[in-house]
This record gives C-alpha cells, sequence and structure tokens, in this order.
C-alpha cells in the first residue's frame, strides 16, 4: 500500500511516497481504508521536530525532553506522521461488535500517528467513532485532536450560560473547537486571530473577532469570566486587567511560569490561573460525533491535497497564508 514516510527530520522535502505493507486486523482490532488525514501544527511540528528548541516548544522544558526521546533524538522512530484519520471500515478482528465492514468511521491515533497511509489498523475500542451523516471525510479528518482536546479541558471549567469567554488562538485546531464548545454551553464567545482568518472563525459562530495584528484585547474594555489562551502567547499579568473579579486564565500551551502562577492561585477566591492536560476517553469520540450529528459543531476544510503531494500540504500549512484545515484526501 501507499504511505508518506520520512527518515530523516527536516522540512516538507523529507517526505515522500513509498509503498509498505498493508497491515491485518488483529483480535480486537478493526482495518480502516483511511480516506482523509490531516494536516497540523503537530504533523510539522514533529516532522522537523530535531530543530525545535526546548524554548520554542509550547510545553515546559521537561516534556519537551520527553517528546524528544519519544520521536527520537537524531531521527524519527516512527516514519509516517499523521494522527487523525476518517475512513471506512474493510475488516474487523476476532470479537469485534462495535464496528462492521463498510462503517464509515473517523479516529485518532495520538503519539502512534501512522495515518498518512491507504490503511491502517485501530483498536476498535480506542478514539474511533462512527462517522456522522453531516460530516464529509476531509472534515472529519480535521477533528479529532483539536474537539478532544477542548471538551476534555473545558468540561472542567464549570462554563455558565451567559458568561463571556475569550480565545486566543481562534482559528486554530484547539481553538476552533474551545469556541464551539463554549457557544455550545451558552456563554458569549470573542475569538482573536490574524486578519486572513477573521471570517473563519465568524463561521464558526463567534459573537465577537478581534485581529491581535491591530486590537489588544487586554487593552480593551470587555471584561472576561474566561480566557482560554490556546498557545500561552499571552501572559496571567496582561490578562488580569481584563479578567472579571474571579475570572480565571487558561493557557492550553504554557511554561514554567503558568505552573508556578497556578499554584499561587489555585485556592484564590479571586482571579487565577488554571492548567490541565488532555485526558481523552473512547466515549469522548463518541460524544464529538454526537455533538456533530446535531449541528452543535462544525468543521471547515480550506484546502485538500492528494496523498502524494503531503510534502505541497505541509508548505501551504506553513506558509501562514490558510484560512481553515489542509486535509490529504486518499
Amino acid at each position: 500500500m501507499k504511505a508518506i514516510v520520512y527518515t530523516q527530520y527536516g522540512s516538507p522535502d523529507v517526505l515522500h511516497l513509498a509503498e509498505i505493507a498493508k497491515p491485518a486486523p488483529k483480535a480486537g482490532e478493526v482495518l480502516v481504508k483511511v480516506r482523509a488525514a490531516s494536516v497540523g501544527y503537530g504533523e510539522t511540528a514533529v516532522r522537523n521536530f530535531a530543530n525545535i528548541s526546548h524554548r520554542e516548544f509550547n510545553m515546559p522544558a521537561l516534556l519537551w525532553l520527553f517528546a524528544r526521546l519519544s520521536f527520537g533524538l537524531r531521527k524519527p522512530k516512527n516514519t509516517i506522521l499523521g494522527s487523525e484519520f476518517s475512513g471506512t471500515v474493510e475488516g474487523v478482528g476476532a470479537g469485534v461488535t462495535r464496528f462492521k465492514v463498510g462503517d464509515a468511521v473517523f479516529g485518532y491515533r495520538g503519539q502512534a500517528m501512522a495515518t498518512y497511509v491507504e490503511y491502517l489498523c485501530m483498536s476498535a475500542d480506542g478514539l474511533i467513532a462512527h462517522l456522522p451523516k453531516n460530516l464529509g471525510f476531509a472534515e472529519a479528518a480535521a477533528v479529532p485532536y483539536g474537539a478532544l482536546t477542548a471538551l476534555t479541558l473545558l468540561r472542567r471549567l464549570n462554563i455558565q450560560p451567559g458568561q463571556r469567554v475569550l480565545v486566543n488562538g481562534a482559528s486554530g485546531k484547539i481553538g476552533t473547537f474551545a469556541l464551539q464548545i463554549a457557544k455550545h454551553l451558552g456563554a458569549e464567545v470573542t475569538g482573536v486571530c490574524g486578519t486572513e482568518r477573521m471570517a473563519y472563525v465568524r463561521a464558526l459562530g463567534a459573537d465577537h473577532v478581534l485581529d491581535y495584528k491591530h486590537d489588544d484585547f487586554t487593552r480593551g474594555d470587555v471584561r472576561y469570566d474566561l480566557i482560554i489562551d490556546v498557545l500561552g502567547r499571552s501572559s496571567f499579568k496582561a490578562c488580569q486587567r481584563v479578567l472579571t473579579p474571579q475570572g480565571i486564565y487558561f493557557p492550553v500551551s504554557f511554561k514554567m511560569p503558568a505552573v508556578l502562577q497556578m499554584l499561587r492561585t489555585r485556592n484564590s477566591k479571586g482571579q487565577r490561573v488554571h492548567l490541565g492536560m488532555s485526558d481523552e476517553k473512547p466515549a469522548d469520540m463518541t460524544t464529538i460525533s454526537t455533538m456533530f450529528a446535531e449541528g452543535s459543531l462544525k468543521a471547515i476544510v480550506e484546502h485538500c491535497y492528494p496523498l502524494e503531494e503531503a510534502a505541497d500540504a505541509h508548505r501551504f500549512y506553513e506558509s501562514g497564508s490558510r484560512a481553515g484545515n489542509v486535509a490529504l484526501v486518499l
């Protein structure tokens, strides 16, 4: 079968098409014929991971070290990128009753990666769910990582109807779903993004959209009950002025200073910093599928590339000119 592989870290030029063995499902697994896989920050970062310093990494340096060891110090341990996929079930292993041949599915493989392929095997009890009829294959492939992360993190924050929520980084994979889930819970949501992505964020349902190139939300007059800072580009100190008296600053990506701020403010009855790590479970994929079926969530793909043009897809994603999701289609 066809696959996009890379055997060294670097630019998109390291990606190339290869023939590898087609897998067979073991007991408890399903064989999926892949119809689409996503291209996102995670894929481009892992592809070039040897050139990303701990300062550039969006988490504490210790986690950067663990990630380097996990992915490979000098060359990649797993030579196939991609963590999200959609497709159809082509075979089932012994004991699988949840899925049958022909079912349309979508899922998330996390650090196991290897979705830039024609076929993959996935545990039937893993992060995989039936595809809702109103979600296309390309759109579905851009969903799991961002939706799972946003769902598992926001459920801890007890967002209430009428609260004001700001999402800084509203056009990325996590930000798009943090925005939509907060809206689903009844919040008034402001999305912050670049000029070229403002229409995209409005299409996702944001009540207000700010262009970070021209509008500094920390200097505005609006007060927010919750500020979700997806890439940790702001700070608790900068946001305190625009938080309500009991407002929460939540950097999804964070460094050690934010950890210390969380420890100092965790018992505060006033403003505080909240941190958390995603702990997605298989049932969460079913929840996301149901939310799409009900129309509570949507996914927008701007550009699709055939699998063979994965390098071009990575170049386009990294160009900064994209307004929506990027997918590889088979």
